[in-house]
């Protein structure tokens, strides 16, 4: 009870105007500071310190939002105002930013190149620390009907099977399949792993009659398409 009090003694030196949630009604949130929204979503400080402290304080110590996004559960409760509620509703914010960034403007985004894949995916998946292997559902104008992410650690041929990814491609009615996964080495260079799991899913799904269009890996600001690598 008494920080509350203290933060609201704090807040009422801050001019109404200049209060991020007053901006973000007045002016909208593209208008406020990354510090200016992070306090929004914090709500509340500490004792002798208010929200808006508390953000630049967060971001300080993680460098930016991407290092803040990137930070364990346990080492945002290490920080003084942080508590585990507010670390799981920071993790929610930027899991919930992830996933949009993830879905097309047009849910229904034709898929021509490779490139196309890899900008639709790269927000969501090149930042990550450990691999996730995610599916685009097609139908038959190469529309994306679908994503799913089947997989989430080191890959592996026994543990990436087609039948996970074919059931949820055949529930949807799915014409292809394009299977993606990154590498948080930011190299997306190829492993032996990758090709014979592409391998794997080509000849099963030939067999299904869904076929595998491509298999991209997503590194740091690039990407590799074994299509275009000539092992599809």
């Amino acid at each position: 009870m008494a920080t509350n009090t203290c933060n609201k003694t704090l807040l009422k030196n801050v001019p109404y105007y200049d209060r991020p949630r007053e901006r973000l009604l007045r002016e909208g949130a593209v208008h406020l500071s990354d510090t200016e929204l992070l306090a929004i979503l914090l709500r509340t400080g500490r004792e002798q310190e208010t929200a808006h402290q508390l953000a630049q304080r967060l971001l300080a110590r993680f460098g930016d939002l991407r290092g803040l996004a990137q930070a364990s559960h346990a080492e945002l409760t290490e920080l003084k105002g942080i508590g585990p509620v507010k670390a799981i509703e920071l993790h929610a914010a930027f899991e919930l930013g992830r996933r949009l960034m993830g879905v097309p403007r047009e849910y229904r985004a034709s898929i021509r190149l490779p490139r196309d894949v890899a900008d639709l995916m790269s927000p969501e998946l090149a930042h990550l620390t450990q691999e996730h292997f995610v599916c685009l559902f097609l139908n038959t104008k190469n529309h994306v009907i679908g994503k799913q992410t089947i997989f989430v650690g080191s890959l592996d041929a026994s543990i990436v099977h087609p039948r996970e990814v074919f059931k949820e491609a055949i529930r949807r009615s799915s014409a292809s399949v394009i299977c993606l996964h990154n590498h948080p080495s930011g190299d997306p260079t190829p492993s032996r792993e990758d090709i014979a799991i592409t391998h794997t899913l080509r000849d099963a799904g030939e067999l299904v009659g869904i076929s595998l269009l491509d298999h991209v890996i997503i590194g740091e600001g690039k990407y590799v398409s074994l299509k275009e690598q000539g092992y599809l």
